[in-house]
């Protein structure tokens, strides 16, 4: 007489709780908080805010060059009488306004 064998109940809760572990870990290492797809999320929005942080960088760069130029140890004549114009609306004698 030949009995066939099942197997244990134990070890298929055993195989199958480590098959739901690795699952499980598999998602939480792609999806997770930590995971791959928030990995390359986060470097594209780094990405995003070094190529803002470089035109954030030129405008002050920009301000500081106008702001030097205006201070009182160095004056651009040229840049004043920009300015002037500009705040204040004024032109020379000689000039022409075409609206």
């Amino acid at each position: 007489m030949t009995l066939r064998k099942r197997p244990a109940f134990g070890a298929l809760m055993y195989f199958s709780c480590i098959f739901m572990l690795g699952l499980y870990f598999t998602f939480a290492a792609v999806q997770g908080d930590f995971g791959v797809f928030k990995r390359a999320q986060v470097d594209a929005e780094a990405d995003t805010l070094a190529v803002e942080l470089a035109e954030v960088q030129a405008q002050v760069d920009t301000m500081e060059n106008l702001t030097q130029r205006l201070s009182d140890k160095y004056l651009d004549l040229d840049l004043l009488d920009t300015q002037a114009r500009d705040v204040l609306g004024m032109i020379r004698a000689d000039e022409i306004v075409i609206r």
